[in-house]
């Protein structure tokens, strides 16, 4: 196993810089969950836990466009960009909203469970992943048919994705440390492949769905091989992280602490953390915006977005 370098072609590096920020409807407690954009014409979606509400923000312009209600405990958003769909999902009603991401209207909600958390979306299939974090279940979730296909999970889940390269989802389980994949032709379930670090919880995957990039609560990024289960390299992260992104173009994954409140940056080539850009404590929780090369941070304690872009 390679402990230093991944088998990638090296990009400059870009830093990140605060373009603006955008303001929020306030709340008094709480902050945001999950977020996506729609990268047709770059509107920023994000869960607003303390409202119970899905804010839309026009990227290019920097400001908000709405906010949609009805999504009580709001966490995992993300956006189905073939279908023209943004999924969120709200773990105070167990529903899912379907909400059509060109016009930010609600066209429909989802009955999936008791605690949805997790998204992924499937392009494939045309198919949506909803794990569970109280009933431990993964389901399969058609737009039209609802919930097709229940798995009971070894663990709670943490964050998913969709590998083209698998034909499969990856779910990260918290504990026992690891992951597991689901076929969603006929819903069969993996045994847990175990990643050696305390808590795995944010995950991408590489542009072509090999290498699953897995942020783990005990400070460490660890990057596998999805064909062989193997890990190939690590890097040391100051903190514990929360949501992780990939920028495919530069070879960089991102990476949320909530404290001290950064975000940092990894170099795949070298595998290690070559940035830290502050944005304020408890901001777990950003998107990006891969075609515009723009990054968004929620920051829980003064109601904004917080836009980057690099330098």
């Amino acid at each position: 196993m390679r402990k230093t370098k991944c088998p990638c072609t090296l990009s400059p590096y870009v830093v990140l810089r605060l373009e603006r920020y955008v303001p929020l409807p306030q709340h008094e407690q709480g902050g945001f969950d999950h977020a996506d954009v729609y990268e047709a014409n770059g509107w920023v979606y994000v869960a607003h836990t303390a409202l119970g509400t899905v804010d839309v923000i026009d990227g290019a312009k920097g400001q908000l466009i709405k906010s949609i209600g009805g999504c009580p405990e709001g966490s995992g958003v993300v956006c189905a960009l073939s279908d023209g769909h943004i999924f969120a999902a709200s773990r105070g009603s167990g529903k899912i909203l379907v909400i059509h991401a060109s016009k930010a209207t609600l066209l429909k909600t989802i009955q999936v469970g008791s605690k949805p958390n997790g998204l992924a979306w499937d392009d494939d299939h045309g198919l949506l992943l909803v794990a569970d974090v109280v009933d431990l279940h993964a389901r399969l979730v058609d737009p039209e048919r609802g919930v097709v296909k229940a798995v009971k999970l070894p663990g709670r889940p943490r964050w998913c994705r969709y590998s083209t390269f698998l034909d499969k989802f990856i779910i990260l389980i918290r504990e026992p440390a690891g992951y597991v994949t689901l076929n969603p032709r006929n819903g069969e379930l993996s045994p847990l492949v175990a990643v050696k670090a305390l808590g795995p919880h944010g995950v991408d995957l590489s542009a072509d769905g090999r290498e699953a990039y897995i942020a783990c609560d005990g400070g460490v990024v660890v990057a596998m091989d999805l064909e062989k289960g193997a890990e190939t390299c690590r890097a040391k992260i100051p903190g514990e992280p929360d949501v992780t992104w990939l920028n495919a173009r530069r070879k960089f994954l991102y990476c949320a602490l909530t404290k001290p409140g950064v975000i940092v940056t990894i170099d795949l080539v070298e595998m290690k953390v070559v940035q830290q850009v502050k944005t304020e404590e408890g901001a777990g929780t950003f998107a990006f915006d891969q075609s515009r090369q723009r990054l968004y941070s929620f920051l829980p304690n003064t109601c904004r977005a917080a836009s980057f872009v690099e330098s």
